[in-house]
């Protein structure tokens, strides 16, 4: 019989992970024994993927408030420093602004507005718009807010961040100071030591502020890159990819684990004789179109994957090829030049317009999505996805 199914996600139930755990070994038997109980084989060119969570939880990467304190007093000084660009986030940031907060006297928190990078709103354009204000060159202190926008909760939330996080200075012990800038240079007129807390525009960022004179200048990828008296850390991304364990302390990003990814795959090929795929995946890459959030607070979609998943896709676009190339064919015709033309397409596709509408993204980024979107975040208990014919086309 003629094959009717294409592309299948699964949420795969595994056990709940704890430090220590050989992450391999379970998740090799969680995926074979799902086959079993769900009555479906293994393929060649399956995906499994692993959610970031569960390989941070088994290498026990964590660190307290305290930690990051240490850390942030270090390396910007302990006095009056520059907290600039961060997400409005309790799970993400919120934690982590306490500890940096502990590691000063003073923060000059400034926020960007109307929203934050990844679209966490603070403000409407409509609202700018009727105050008559320029969010490209206009610097608004707190009173000048207040007295423009008032009090502004987040849509989901209900969090008013502005004061949340002036609390959550306060609380750590440093005085705070609030002010409202896109431009990173704004800062060195407050103090010369920045902490810059963006995440995918952080390098330019940077750079700013050392043309604009700031003597010290940190992301957030920079603070907890080693361990502090024995916390974990992430050599790469530092507190980035962080998110709220408890209220004292973090996960971080899982450290290197390409060896992970690499020996799940051998293992998989040497029960199965199957070559399967195998990725660890965070924060999806997609935008929220209710609240105009870009679902990536990661520094990346995929920190770790095997090498059948570098790259693109490079597909012909069905409905091009039906409605252009073989407009005056149908039935089984019309299929039958359609699968010509996918077996005989080019090994390269960019600027063929028979490809136009397709979509040239990285495949960790795509299958990162979509994994992301299959496992949630809340109580499935799917912190495994098996993708199966993901790389299939309408021919096979």
């Amino acid at each position: 019989m003629e094959r009717k199914v294409g592309t299948v996600s699964r949420g795969i139930r595994c056990p709940i992970i704890r430090e220590g755990d050989n992450l391999v070994d379970m998740a090799v038997t969680s995926i074979l024994e799902a086959a079993e109980s769900e009555g479906f084989s293994l393929r060649d060119r399956d995906v499994i993927a692993l959610t970031e969570s569960i390989v941070a939880r088994a290498q026990g990467n964590y660190a307290s408030v305290q930690n990051i304190a240490d850390d942030v007093k270090a390396k910007l000084g302990g006095e009056t420093i520059g907290v600039i660009f961060p997400i409005l986030s309790r799970n993400r940031f919120a934690i982590c602004l306490r500890g940096i907060a502990m590691g000063a006297k003073k923060v000059v928190l400034m926020l960007s507005y109307p929203s934050d990078e990844v679209g966490n709103a603070l403000l409407t354009y409509d609202q700018l718009d009727d105050a008559g204000i320029n969010p490209y060159s206009d610097v608004l202190t707190l009173e000048k807010y207040r007295e423009l926008f008032g009090e502004n909760k987040h849509e989901f939330t209900g969090v008013d961040y502005v004061d949340y996080y002036a609390n959550i200075i306060k609380e750590a012990g440093a005085e705070v100071e609030i002010i409202f800038s896109n431009q990173a240079k704004t800062i060195v007129n407050y103090t010369d030591k920045v902490l810059t807390c963006d995440i995918h525009t952080r390098v330019r960022t940077k750079r700013l502020l050392k043309e604009a004179g700031a003597t010290v200048v940190c992301g957030m990828d920079d603070i907890l890159t080693s361990s502090v008296n024995g916390s974990g850390f992430n050599s790469k991304y530092g507190l980035l990819g962080s998110n709220k364990s408890t209220e004292d302390t973090i996960k971080l990003f899982p450290q290197e684990c390409q060896d992970l990814v690499e020996d799940i795959q051998a293992q998989i090929l040497a029960k199965t004789g199957k070559h399967v795929e195998v990725m660890v995946y965070g924060d999806g890459a997609f935008k929220d179109p209710q609240g105009k959030i870009w679902e990536l607070a990661d520094p990346v979609v995929s920190p770790a994957f095997t090498s059948g998943l570098v790259g693109t896709p490079n597909e012909l676009k069905l409905k091009y090829l039906a409605d252009n190339d073989f407009k005056n064919l149908s039935g089984a015709e019309l299929k039958e030049a359609i699968s010509k033309s996918i077996k005989e397409k080019s090994g390269n596709l960019v600027g063929n317009m028979a490809s136009q509408g397709t979509t040239p993204r990285q495949l960790t980024d795509l299958i990162g999505s979509l994994c992301d979107l299959t496992s949630g975040s809340g109580d499935k208990g799917t912190p495994m996805i098996l993708i199966q014919g993901y790389f299939d086309n309408f021919t096979d």
